[in-house]
């Protein structure tokens, strides 16, 4: 990972561009433009036509990303030749098969699946690895939770864990986190996001922009952190190979890779 890895992904319907407008301007580092689940079904084709106006242009040096949450075939025929497009979010996927299909559709295009039943966790791989167009794979925590009948957030950890396994074996970035649906509880949010980056979790998707700052805090490294990583990058350019700290501190090449790691991403700043 480096320091350009996003942290922040918001959703935002996409039959409404004002909000659409408003989200890119929010201090988001993805906005994910939404013609699935927050779209009603007779305002889908709006919908896709106010989306493909947006992405008409180039994005601007530095501008933000724009993703789509497809809503299916006809989306990704219509918006994946589009100057102004990131990414395709591609949701309820089952099958590394469905990936191809998609990715034919729009070649060179970044491609996400969205894992959201059993049946695609137990294909996680797969999926994770199915064509070299796929950037990354999340979870559709509500449908999964659904179709798991999941009533407590920790029956889902072992489920988290298996795309963190998949996306890595896969060589892909950690997976992102899937959204918290209460935009009032901060304090809640603040918790999941430390327990899925305890699991290995990196980044979260937002559905309103007063989440962004509590997910920008939980993920990025602390000072502590920080301070740690230092000390240690400072050691490896002393002595070579494994070695223990004065406080008793183990290092070897994997720490100090790691240590890398949260150093680049603190210099997010």
């Amino acid at each position: 990972m480096t320091a350009a890895v996003p942290l922040t992904w918001l959703y935002v319907p996409g039959d409404r561009p004002g909000v659409v407008n408003k989200a890119l301007c929010s201090g988001a580092d993805v906005v994910i433009v939404d013609l699935e689940d927050a779209v009603a079904p007779e305002r889908k084709e709006y919908a896709r036509a106010a989306t493909a106006e947006l992405l008409t242009e180039p994005a601007a040096p530095g501008a933000v990303p724009v993703h789509v949450r497809v809503h299916g075939e006809d989306d990704v025929r219509v918006l994946a030749g589009l100057p102004g497009l990131s990414g395709l979010r591609l949701p309820k996927i089952t099958h590394a098969a469905s990936v191809h299909r998609l990715a034919a559709l729009a070649p060179g295009v970044p491609l996400y699946p969205l894992l959201e039943s059993a049946l695609a966790v137990e294909h996680a791989y797969s999926i994770a690895s199915a064509h070299h167009d796929v950037r990354g794979v999340a979870l559709g925590e509500a449908d999964l939770r659904a179709d798991l009948g999941v009533r407590d957030d920790t029956g889902l950890d072992w489920s988290r864990s298996r795309i963190v396994v998949a996306a890595r074996a896969a060589g892909l970035a950690p997976p992102v986190q899937s959204v918290f649906a209460d935009v009032r509880d901060l304090d809640g949010l603040w918790s999941s996001c430390g327990r899925g980056r305890s699991l290995g979790l990196w980044g979260r998707a937002a559905i309103h922009p007063r989440q962004l700052p509590v997910i920008e805090r939980a993920f990025r490294p602390t000072a502590q952190e920080i301070e740690s990583a230092e000390e240690i990058m400072a050691a490896s350019l002393v002595e070579a190979g494994a070695q223990a700290l004065p406080d008793g501190r183990f290092v070897d090449a994997a720490v100090v890779a790691s240590a890398r790691r949260t150093l680049s991403l603190a210099g997010r700043a």
